[in-house]
């Protein structure tokens, strides 16, 4: 007896068809370009369609992956960036479990992480089998990173790494329904810098109509201060001995470019900060700030929302190289630079001390930090948009040695792809499938309904907890912590005592560069 075999998927977009291939069941299309190489005359500028296409095209196997350096030793037993080379890396993904216009599937398209300098969707930790077997179609997308993406430059326009992730937005609403997908149920979700984009893009006129619900995981709307990128910007020139001027810098070979981005940013942390890249207001795509504009205005109304944190975000930036012990050593002159970081007077430290009294030091900045950068303003978000907000905790802690319930452990579990090796880096063995299946199930009803199933977000905090065990829901668990910063902006700006002062007269930008020298931080990154 002879068994059929099921023929390769094929499927028409604008440009040209592609040939995918079924694995288990699923129909999965990788490296479809949604845009033209952005390379050559394209380099710095504005996505383009891509050219179309004649025949049928293989859509087998994960496109180019765009420019990005390698994480460095101490963040790569952690954390994995497969590097795909090629120019065609604007490209994205399909998982799909019925292709065809008459499905009309909701559809989750995926923003990856990496502060916005490393990362793509070729991570086998993002790999959409669960998403498409459980019915809501995976779309993973690859945009421009670092200077590529998020340079700032006098004679280009600002944010093409933002413009790519639009023009992907915009290649689902018009090809996904080829693919069995409703272009009305499209979910825009991403963690970290992945989140941060998203925030943009709601907040964005041109993303107007694109997105029926967003999940911004450990990722707030945020922009960058244009001098801090356009520092940056000139400290590679500097190195490279050539302007800061985006012609400039395209004649710059790839290599050395992603070299000198990488020493340039040796110093950055999500904890201390330092040069980074980050999306900015550019009075086009992003005309004011996203936060602001999401909170006070009218962009996004009746977008669904659900937005989550990891417990111990901070572990994954302290953890690696030994930093959570350095910064415990340096104890008051590590608050005082968190206190730089931050920009907050003497109460907010003194405050966390009295609600934890057995913290360390490291803990104690960690968690500031961790709250001023990202749980304050996602409740700002969440209060500003309570009928339509779900928020969220993933307080599960690893297997792995410090790393307790860090930045990016999740991930492993929302795309229910832990048996994977990567997800193993940094979950460790034995992670219960039980959460696996509470938390990859709530993103599948999210999508699907727009109900996680739990309360909405009201005056009480209901916060969705995911740990061992049943979910529970509790109420304000962060309120108490996050109560410290609205009373410290009602007050003026205090001197540091001496009780947490380093030693010398220190202003507190240079506090926080003694901070960072002290740690001779690992090539460390902003946000994974």
């Amino acid at each position: 007896m002879t068994t059929a075999v099921q023929a390769d998927p094929v499927v028409s977009t604008p440009y040209g068809a592609v040939r995918g291939r079924y694995e288990q069941g699923i129909a999965v299309f990788r490296g479809i370009p949604y845009a033209a190489p952005p390379f050559g005359p394209r380099r710095f500028r504005p996505p383009v369609p891509p050219e179309p296409w004649d025949g049928v095209r293989d859509a087998g196997a994960f496109g180019p992956t765009p420019p990005k350096p390698p994480y460095s030793e101490a963040f790569e037993k952690y954390l994995s960036d497969p590097v795909i080379p090629g120019d065609d890396c604007l490209n994205l993904n399909v998982w799909t479990p019925e292709p065809g216009p008459a499905a009309r599937l909701p559809v989750l398209v995926w923003f990856h992480g990496g502060a916005l300098t490393r990362g793509s969707s070729a991570v086998p930790v993002y790999d959409g089998s669960a998403f498409a077997r459980d019915g809501v179609i995976l779309v993973s997308v690859n945009y421009r990173l670092g200077v590529e993406g998020y340079g700032l430059f006098p004679d280009a326009p600002a944010n093409p790494g933002l413009r790519d992730q639009l023009a992907a937005l915009r290649w689902v609403r018009e090809s996904i329904p080829a693919f069995g997908g409703d272009p009305d149920r499209v979910t825009l979700a991403g963690q970290s810098a992945g989140a941060i984009s998203i925030g943009a893009l709601l907040a964005a006129p041109q993303a107007q109509g694109l997105v029926r619900r967003a999940v911004l995981q450990s990722g707030p709307p945020e922009a960058f201060e244009r001098d801090k990128v356009r520092r940056m910007v000139r400290r590679m020139a500097t190195r490279l001995k050539i302007p800061a001027t985006a012609a400039a810098f395209a004649e710059v070979d790839r290599e050395l470019l992603l070299r000198t981005q990488a020493d340039v940013g040796r110093l950055s942390s999500p904890v201390l900060g330092g040069p980074s890249f980050g999306i900015v207001v550019d009075g086009d795509l992003v005309p004011r700030d996203p936060l602001e504009a999401l909170v006070e205005g009218d962009a996004a109304k009746g977008v669904d929302l659900m937005l989550g944190w990891t417990s111990e975000e901070y572990r994954l930036w302290l953890v690696p190289g030994g930093l959570l012990e350095r910064v415990d050593r340096l104890g008051p002159v590590a608050v005082a630079g968190a206190m730089a970081r931050c920009r907050c007077g003497t109460e907010v430290p003194r405050g966390y001390r009295a609600l934890h009294p057995e913290a360390g030091t490291a803990e104690l900045v960690g968690q500031m930090v961790t709250d001023h950068l990202l749980r304050l303003p996602l409740h700002r978000l969440a209060d500003a948009r309570a009928d339509t907000s779900y928020v969220y905790e993933f307080a599960w802690p690893s297997g792995l040695p410090g790393l307790g319930s860090c930045h990016a452990l999740e991930l492993g579990f929302v795309f229910d792809s832990g048996d994977a090796p990567e997800s193993r880096k940094l979950a460790g063995e034995g992670a219960p499938h039980e959460l696996a299946d509470a938390m990859h199930g709530a993103w599948v009803r999210f999508a699907t309904e727009g109900d996680p199933g739990w309360q909405r977000w009201d005056a009480t905090h209901p916060v969705r907890i995911f740990d061992a065990g049943e979910p529970r829901v509790a109420h304000g668990p962060r309120d108490a912590e996050l109560a410290l910063w609205t009373a410290d902006t009602a007050k003026p700006p205090q001197p540091t005592p001496a009780s947490i002062q380093p030693a010398g007269p220190l202003a507190r930008g240079a506090e926080l560069r003694s901070v960072v020298r002290r740690l001779r931080l690992p090539g460390s990154v902003r946000r994974d």
